[in-house]
């Protein structure tokens, strides 16, 4: 946005104290700060800008920390050994230190790219303006967003504000700096990047912002289709899936980029059956639960749990076949995988139209035989994602649903995906890398090592499977209110946190066994357990009616009947340590990462709000 001459508003201009919004030193990275102090000994000006500086103020885990500098792209590069130039229309350094990567950009670039007859040069200074202000100001005017549009100098505490960027932050509103149309029509990745960064931060979204959204959806179309990897990469593999399929959804996103989840969710929505869940949503729901910003995946997992999910719809299974379809891949190994499924599927799943039936009565060949002939339907969908030819072809399936034609998973990325189900579906039986434990290896699942890959998928979907369930008579009530268009705003703008679930696969493995055994396991884990004063375990009345518990994370609290010896038994432990291990068998833990400490969250957040309220 560029105003109009001698309609510069300084009274607006905002210099906050970053300590007064609990932003200590140490939030930085160690690579960033050495790329500011280079910059800064050699006489140049630099800042920390953009999203980081958003997500500090938040308390949330930045995804990265891009640096702004009054140097120019040359003098970067002579400041660092490990330097290049990238980019064309907006060219920025990529300087390698400590490793890692760190974007550098220039204020001289920005005014450049941006230059334009309206463009507010020096001469227009207003008196009495720093100059230091007038060229951040300047820079800020061309941001997305007015909560992207901060500046923070670490070294000084000092955090910039010259678009009333922080009053939007109190506020939890996305608004794009100046006008939304201009801003979409400049650029309509600028949509895409909005729905990210509500999602993931759970904001509304300014009337004017959601008119441009509406009006320019259409233009996602014309875009690079590496840009659009790039952004889905982004919603999907960080954490925020769930809400960010429900936000493209709603502004009508979904049909452009994946018209057929989009009009499978169309017809969901037109069911209205409280039955009727979307196994979709709930596979991203669980996506979002074992990654996060700092421990995101590769894009193949997402690819395929659209490729599966499509394979479902397309061919409804039975609820074993695809419980020993995701424990073989969870466990790597047929023998395991099978011995798992056919001990603790005995449930019926229900989700429409994807699952089928539900039948304990398969022998070991007949679910060897339809777990492989799954395997390869989901390597026909994969297809569909990569081929235009192919996403017609399934499209004909939806005769009242529009489709672009546009698909923008590269092929490279899809054989890498098809490897992940091609050892199901070409030779079941040899397929044995049976894990030694059950901790995700992030760093190797954010590489797409298919090891680690087909250990989360089978997790994910084991997980999805075990969240809506009948047993016998009793329905497990899921909320699905996020079906409904019209209240996925009021569902994505919510802060609230998801905690596990207390129908997770780790809650549902080990109970098979005898309850002696159990007894005889609980009271040496006592002692090797790091336990969390704030998940408590109870166990459940009947063993036999339990369902796959996965040997992995922590269990919250459960509220099932009980046998009096358990119940003695768990407050027992509870009363030494106020927790239970994930698996009283396995003796294995996982500590999830949060991004937000849950003590003192409340008051935390009221301290927050006073400061955002200018005087």
């Amino acid at each position: 946005m560029v105003p109009e001459e001698g309609l510069i508003d300084m009274s607006k201009w905002r210099k906050e104290d970053s300590r007064l919004f609990g932003i200590t030193r140490s939030m930085i990275p160690e690579s960033s700060w050495n790329v500011l102090r280079i910059l800064r000994r050699e006489g140049f000006e630099a800042y920390l800008v953009g999203g980081c500086v958003r997500d500090l103020i938040l308390k949330r885990i930045p995804k990265d920390f891009d640096v702004i500098t009054t140097a120019n792209l040359k003098q970067i590069k002579r400041q660092f050994h490990r330097a290049q130039i990238v980019g064309q229309r907006f060219p920025i350094c990529m300087v390698h230190i400590k490793g890692s990567v760190i974007e550098v950009s220039s204020f001289e670039t920005v005014a450049k790219a941006k230059r334009s007859d309206k463009e507010v040069t020096f001469s227009q200074m207003p008196k009495g303006c720093d100059k230091k202000d007038f060229i951040r100001w300047r820079n800020s005017m061309h941001r997305d967003f007015t909560i992207n549009s901060l500046f923070f100098d670490p070294l000084s505490n000092k955090i910039f504000d010259y678009a009333n960027g922080m009053a939007d932050l109190g506020s939890l509103e996305l608004r794009s700096l100046g006008s939304a149309k201009l801003s979409f029509k400049e650029d309509c990745a600028r949509i895409l990047r909005g729905l990210r960064i509500a999602a993931r931060l759970s904001l509304s979204i300014s009337k004017e912002t959601e008119t441009a959204i509406h009006k320019f959806s259409s233009s996602i179309s014309t875009l690079a289709t590496s840009r659009i990897m790039m952004e889905m990469n982004y919603m999907l593999s960080y954490g925020a899936a769930e809400p960010s399929l429900c936000l493209l959804w709603k502004f009508n996103l979904l049909r452009v980029l994946l018209p057929i989840h989009a009009a499978y969710l169309d017809e969901q929505r037109i069911r209205k059956f409280p039955q009727n869940s979307t196994m979709l949503m709930k596979l991203f729901f669980n996506l979002d639960k074992v990654v996060t910003v700092d421990r995101p995946s590769d894009c193949s997992l997402w690819v395929a749990l659209l490729a599966f999910h499509m394979a479902l719809v397309s061919h409804p299974q039975d609820a074993l076949v695809v419980f020993t379809f995701a424990s073989i891949l969870y466990h790597g190994g047929c023998k395991k995988g099978l011995k798992f499924a056919r001990d603790n599927a005995q449930v019926i799943v229900d989700y429409l139209p994807e699952i089928s039936s539900s039948s304990a009565c398969k022998s070991e060949e007949e679910l060897e035989k339809e777990v492989s002939l799954l395997a390869s339907l989901v390597l026909d969908s994969v297809a569909a994602l990569t081929a235009t030819e192919s996403l017609f072809e399934t499209m004909s399936k939806y005769p009242e649903s529009p489709c672009s034609g546009l698909v923008f998973v590269p092929k490279k990325t899809a054989q890498g995906v098809a490897e992940i189900f091609r050892v199901l579906a070409d030779d079941i039986k040899s397929y044995n890398r049976e894990r030694k434990n059950y901790e995700i290896d992030y760093p190797v699942l954010r590489k797409g090592f298919l090891h680690a890959t087909r250990f989360v998928l089978g997790k994910i979907i084991l997980e999805t499977m075990s969240s809506s369930i009948l047993k016998g008579e009793e329905f497990v009530q899921e909320d699905y209110r996020h079906l409904e268009q019209e209240s996925i705003k009021e569902n994505c703008n919510k802060g609230k946190k998801r905690g596990l679930k207390p129908d997770t696969p780790e809650l549902k493995q080990e109970f098979a066994k005898k309850h002696k055994l159990v007894e005889k396991k609980c009271r040496p884990l006592e002692q090797e357990m790091d336990i969390d004063n704030q998940d408590v375990v109870t166990l459940s009345q009947n063993v036999e009616k339990e369902t796959c518990r996965l040997p992995e994370e922590k269990v919250i609290k459960k509220k099932h009947k009980a046998t009096k010896q358990q119940l003695k038994t768990v407050e027992k432990n509870n009363d030494k340590e106020n927790d239970s291990p994930s698996s009283l068998l396995s003796g294995e833990k996982i500590q999830k990462r949060k991004e937000v400490p849950d003590k003192g969250e409340k008051s935390s957040q009221l301290r927050l709000s006073s400061l955002f309220k200018y005087t």
